[in-house]
C-alpha cells in the first residue's frame, strides 16, 4: 500500500532511466502502489531519450542506471549539474563498487541506490534526496564510511578514492609520465598482458575510453605531483 500524504504534500516528479524496457517496467509496477508519494512523467532507455523526456517534463528528481548501453549516467549526472541544477539525480544500479559510488557523488548525484531496494525503501530515499540529504544504499554505507576514515588517514594510494587499486594506482602513475606498455612492464617487473589488464580496469573505474582520457582524470584530480 502506498503512504498516505501529508497535507500540501505533492508527489515527486521522477523521470526513470534504464536501458532495460523490463526494468522501467518493473520500476513503473512497484512505484504505482506510492502514487501519492511519485509520479512518474517520463522513461528513457538512452541518454539522448533522457536528455530530451528531462528537458521536457522537468522533474524533481532523475532515477538513472549507471550504464546506459555504451553511454554512462554518470555524463547524464554531469550534465545536469551544470544545465539543471535543481533537478537531482540518484543512480539505481546493480553496481554494488564503492569506485562507482565515489564517481556517481563526485559526478554531482544525490544518491547511489541498489536494484535490490523494495519499493517502500526506494520511495523513502527519493524523499529524503528532495529534502536535500544523500541517499546511499545500506549495503554500502559501512564500506564508504571505512573507506574515507582510511583516505583522512593518509592510508590510502593516489586514486583509492576512484576505486584504483595500488598497481593500477603505480600503472596510471607511470602512463602520466609517459611510459608506454612495454616500459611499464619492465619498471613493475610484470608482463604486458598484465599491464594491459589494468589499463582495461582502470580505464572502467575512471569512465574514460583511452589513455589520454585517464591521464586527463589523472591531472584533473592531482592525483600525482
Amino acid at each position: 500500500m502506498g503512504t498516505v500524504p501529508e497535507e500540501g504534500h505533492r508527489p515527486l516528479r521522477l523521470v526513470l532511466v534504464d536501458d532495460h524496457e523490463m526494468v522501467l517496467h518493473g520500476l513503473l509496477a512497484m512505484l504505482a502502489h506510492f502514487a501519492s508519494d511519485v509520479e512518474v512523467v517520463a522513461t528513457a532507455t538512452s541518454l539522448e531519450r533522457a536528455r530530451r523526456e528531462i528537458a521536457t517534463a522537468q522533474p524533481d528528481i532523475v532515477l538513472s542506471d549507471v550504464r546506459l548501453g555504451r553511454d554512462s549516467g554518470l555524463d547524464l549526472v554531469r550534465e545536469l549539474a551544470r544545465t539543471q541544477p535543481d533537478v537531482k539525480v540518484v543512480m539505481l544500479t546493480v553496481y554494488d563498487d564503492e569506485h562507482y559510488l565515489f564517481q556517481a557523488l563526485r559526478a554531482g548525484a544525490q544518491g547511489y541506490i541498489l536494484k535490490r531496494v523494495d519499493a517502500a525503501e526506494l520511495v523513502g530515499h527519493l524523499r529524503r534526496v528532495a529534502e536535500g540529504e544523500v541517499a546511499i544504499d545500506p549495503a554500502l554505507a559501512g564500506r564508504v564510511a571505512l573507506s574515507a576514515a582510511r583516505i583522512s588517514a593518509g592510508e590510502f594510494w593516489p586514486g583509492a578514492n576512484l576505486g584504483l587499486t595500488q598497481r593500477e594506482s603505480e600503472v596510471l602513475d607511470l602512463l602520466v609520465a609517459g611510459h608506454s606498455n612495454r616500459s611499464v612492464a619492465a619498471t613493475l617487473v610484470v608482463s604486458e598482458d598484465t599491464v594491459k589488464t589494468h589499463i582495461r580496469s582502470l580505464y572502467r573505474k575512471l569512465d574514460v575510453q583511452d589513455r589520454a582520457g585517464a591521464i586527463a582524470v589523472a591531472l584533473r584530480e592531482g592525483l600525482f605531483r
